[in-house]
């Protein structure tokens, strides 16, 4: 299941929550529902907003396969239908 980001409009706090893609949050009560957060003093009806946020980014040490390929080094394509 993704995580997904929201925004809290009462108190601009980021909360960070896992659910389908399917699935739609847009209140606070939805949001502590599904993310098992403690609503406490917020109106459930308090909307919530999903942030943006960009791909987990891998550093390509952390692979088993560190080498760049020639097309993405600036080298050419050595042999074509690499897929890049």
């Amino acid at each position: 299941m993704p995580t997904y980001d929201y925004r809290c409009e009462a108190d601009g706090k980021i909360y960070e929550v896992r659910h389908p893609m399917a699935q739609t949050i847009s209140t606070w009560g939805e949001l502590c529902e599904v993310g098992q957060l403690d609503p406490a003093n917020t109106d459930p009806q308090t909307p919530v907003s999903k942030v943006l946020t960009t791909a987990g980014v891998v550093s390509s040490s952390a692979l088993k396969n560190p080498g760049v390929p020639p097309c993405m080094s600036g080298g050419g394509c050595s042999g074509g239908g690499c897929g890049v």
